[in-house]
Protein backbone atom coordinates (compact mmCIF):
# COMPACT_ATOMS: atom_id res chain seq x y z
CA UNK A 1 0.00 0.00 0.00
CA UNK A 2 2.84 2.40 0.81
CA UNK A 3 4.35 1.86 -2.63
CA UNK A 4 1.05 2.63 -4.34
CA UNK A 5 0.65 5.79 -2.23
CA UNK A 6 4.19 6.88 -3.09
CA UNK A 7 3.51 6.27 -6.76
CA UNK A 8 0.34 8.39 -6.58
CA UNK A 9 2.27 11.25 -4.97
CA UNK A 10 4.99 11.04 -7.60
CA UNK A 11 2.41 11.01 -10.40
CA UNK A 12 0.78 14.09 -8.95
CA UNK A 13 4.10 15.92 -8.64
CA UNK A 14 5.66 14.95 -11.98
CA UNK A 15 3.16 14.01 -14.69
CA UNK A 16 4.65 11.70 -17.32
CA UNK A 17 5.40 13.19 -20.72
CA UNK A 18 4.33 11.30 -23.87
CA UNK A 19 6.98 8.83 -25.01
CA UNK A 20 7.33 10.43 -28.45
CA UNK A 21 8.19 13.85 -27.01
CA UNK A 22 11.97 14.34 -27.00
CA UNK A 23 13.36 15.78 -23.76
CA UNK A 24 13.86 19.52 -23.83
CA UNK A 25 16.60 21.54 -22.17
CA UNK A 26 17.07 20.79 -18.48
CA UNK A 27 16.38 24.39 -17.46
CA UNK A 28 14.41 26.60 -19.85
CA UNK A 29 15.95 30.06 -19.97
CA UNK A 30 12.56 31.80 -19.85
CA UNK A 31 11.40 29.87 -16.74
CA UNK A 32 13.44 31.02 -13.74
CA UNK A 33 11.21 29.00 -11.34
CA UNK A 34 12.52 25.59 -12.46
CA UNK A 35 15.86 24.56 -11.05
CA UNK A 36 18.19 21.79 -12.14
CA UNK A 37 17.37 19.91 -8.94
CA UNK A 38 13.64 20.01 -9.70
CA UNK A 39 14.20 18.80 -13.25
CA UNK A 40 16.51 16.05 -12.04
CA UNK A 41 13.97 14.92 -9.45
CA UNK A 42 11.21 14.85 -12.07
CA UNK A 43 13.36 12.78 -14.43
CA UNK A 44 14.32 10.41 -11.61
CA UNK A 45 10.72 9.82 -10.55
CA UNK A 46 9.54 9.40 -14.14
CA UNK A 47 12.18 6.71 -14.64
CA UNK A 48 11.29 5.13 -11.31
CA UNK A 49 7.61 4.97 -12.22
CA UNK A 50 8.28 3.51 -15.65
CA UNK A 51 10.40 0.77 -14.00
CA UNK A 52 7.82 0.09 -11.28
CA UNK A 53 4.70 0.16 -13.45
CA UNK A 54 4.70 -3.59 -14.32
CA UNK A 55 5.17 -4.57 -10.67
CA UNK A 56 2.41 -2.21 -9.55
CA UNK A 57 0.05 -3.60 -12.19
CA UNK A 58 0.80 -7.17 -11.08
CA UNK A 59 0.25 -6.21 -7.44
CA UNK A 60 -3.11 -4.61 -8.31
CA UNK A 61 -4.21 -7.79 -10.14
CA UNK A 62 -3.18 -9.94 -7.16
CA UNK A 63 -5.09 -7.69 -4.77
CA UNK A 64 -8.20 -7.94 -6.98
CA UNK A 65 -7.93 -11.74 -6.87
CA UNK A 66 -7.67 -12.01 -3.08
CA UNK A 67 -10.19 -9.27 -2.24
CA UNK A 68 -13.19 -11.67 -1.93
CA UNK A 69 -11.29 -13.95 0.47
CA UNK A 70 -10.18 -10.97 2.59
CA UNK A 71 -13.78 -9.69 2.79
CA UNK A 72 -14.95 -13.15 3.88
CA UNK A 73 -12.45 -13.51 6.74
CA UNK A 74 -12.38 -9.83 7.67
CA UNK A 75 -14.46 -10.12 10.86
CA UNK A 76 -12.29 -12.96 12.18
CA UNK A 77 -9.11 -11.01 11.42
CA UNK A 78 -10.49 -8.01 13.32
CA UNK A 79 -11.25 -10.23 16.32
CA UNK A 80 -7.75 -11.68 16.23
CA UNK A 81 -6.18 -8.21 16.01
CA UNK A 82 -8.21 -7.05 19.01
CA UNK A 83 -7.17 -10.10 21.06
CA UNK A 84 -3.48 -9.89 20.15
CA UNK A 85 -2.93 -6.14 20.25
CA UNK A 86 0.67 -5.52 19.14
CA UNK A 87 2.10 -8.44 17.13
CA UNK A 88 5.63 -7.44 18.18
CA UNK A 89 4.86 -8.97 21.58
CA UNK A 90 4.52 -12.48 20.07
CA UNK A 91 6.79 -15.16 18.58
CA UNK A 92 6.21 -16.54 15.09
CA UNK A 93 3.27 -19.01 14.92
CA UNK A 94 4.05 -22.74 15.28
CA UNK A 95 1.86 -25.50 13.82
CA UNK A 96 1.57 -28.52 16.13
CA UNK A 97 1.33 -32.12 14.81
CA UNK A 98 -2.41 -32.19 15.61
CA UNK A 99 -2.99 -29.11 13.41
CA UNK A 100 -3.31 -26.53 16.18
CA UNK A 101 -1.47 -23.24 15.74
CA UNK A 102 0.41 -21.88 18.72
CA UNK A 103 1.32 -18.21 19.02
CA UNK A 104 3.57 -17.71 22.05
CA UNK A 105 3.90 -14.39 23.82
CA UNK A 106 7.47 -13.09 24.05
CA UNK A 107 8.85 -12.65 27.57
CA UNK A 108 8.72 -9.03 28.68
CA UNK A 109 11.98 -7.20 28.11
CA UNK A 110 13.78 -5.35 30.87
CA UNK A 111 12.81 -1.68 31.00
CA UNK A 112 15.38 0.71 29.63
CA UNK A 113 16.43 3.27 32.24
CA UNK A 114 15.66 6.80 31.10
CA UNK A 115 18.04 8.44 33.58
CA UNK A 116 21.71 7.43 33.63
CA UNK A 117 22.61 5.54 36.78
CA UNK A 118 25.35 7.07 38.96
CA UNK A 119 28.81 5.50 38.90
CA UNK A 120 30.55 3.95 41.94
CA UNK A 121 31.52 7.37 43.34
CA UNK A 122 28.16 8.98 42.59
CA UNK A 123 29.29 10.61 39.33
CA UNK A 124 26.98 10.88 36.35
CA UNK A 125 28.57 11.17 32.92
CA UNK A 126 26.76 13.66 30.73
Amino acid sequence: MRLAAAAAVVLALAPMAPAETPPGPAVPEDDPGTSLMEEGAKLFFRGFLSEMEPALDEMARAMDEIAPAIEEIGPQLRQLAEMVGDFKNYEAPVRLPNGDILIRRKPPSAPVPLIPLPGPNGEIEL
